[in-house]
């Protein structure tokens, strides 16, 4: 046991290390001013790379205040639209239940780019393409996979009997919501909520491309930097936009 147990803790430092020192790297990338190589620590230091994202011409400092509400709508949405129908696929039974099972992780399944394309065909036939609706939609439809599986695990470990206990003693359905489901619930909506959020924020081909461009994000803008070839200014994007997760 204590060598399993040394074991498990030497795979978990060792994968902490392996995101943690990718992250910390980044962060000293951010303020380098010049570091070639094969030299070992930075020559200079610059503030070049964060006065950019406040301070430059491409706005990412304001696209980085519209990205976070448009994220945080999509994660509202989620949660609400996640919480229903795992409480329909946990607590009830009806025909075309595991149909609609399996459909939610379509999004999943189906390559990002075949969804994107055919999406925006139709988004184009119903007006929802290059506007903040149909980008909200389709980041939508992309976290529902996550808080669907994430609320259906809660729900089926809450079940119902506490529901049905609170209502056999008298208890109105806003106070059976309110006093027990949503303190019950609580941990899945807010984990939930979080990973629609990240999915969101982190979303750049179906974005650009239901978007066509009218609709900005800060991943739109970060990607093209990260392709550049410039690490300083990539850097300083990949910092901002792992704190703004």
């Amino acid at each position: 046991k204590k060598r399993k147990n040394i074991l498990a803790k030497l795979l978990i430092y060792a994968f902490i290390f392996t995101i943690l020192f990718p992250l910390a790297l980044t962060a000293v990338w951010a303020f380098v001013g010049r570091w070639p190589w094969p030299r070992l620590l930075p020559q200079s230091f610059s503030l070049r790379g964060i006065e950019e994202i406040f301070g430059g011409y491409s706005g990412a400092f304001q696209t980085l205040g519209s990205s976070i509400l448009l994220s945080a709508v999509v994660a509202i949405l989620a949660v609400i639209v996640g919480t229903m129908t795992a409480r329909a696929l946990v607590l009830y039974d009806f025909p075309g239940k595991s149909l609609i099972q399996f459909s939610t992780i379509l999004p999943i399944i189906i390559p990002s780019t075949v969804f994107a394309m055919g999406t925006h065909v139709l988004f184009i036939k119903v007006g929802l393409a290059d506007n903040v609706l149909g980008v909200i939609i389709v980041h939508l439809i992309c976290s529902l996979p996550y808080t669907v599986k994430i609320m259906t695990d809660v729900t089926a470990a809450f079940g119902g009997k506490l529901e049905e206990q609170a209502a056999v003693l008298g208890a109105t359905s806003r106070q059976i919501m309110k006093e027990v489901t949503l303190p019950a619930l609580m941990p899945g909506l807010v984990s939930s909520a979080c990973m629609a959020y990240i999915i969101s924020f982190g979303q750049y081909f179906v974005t650009l491309i239901i978007g066509g461009g009218n609709v900005k994000t800060f991943t739109l803008i970060m990607v093209p930097y990260l392709q550049s070839g410039d690490r300083i200014i990539a850097s300083a994007y990949s910092i901002v936009f792992i704190l703004s997760t």
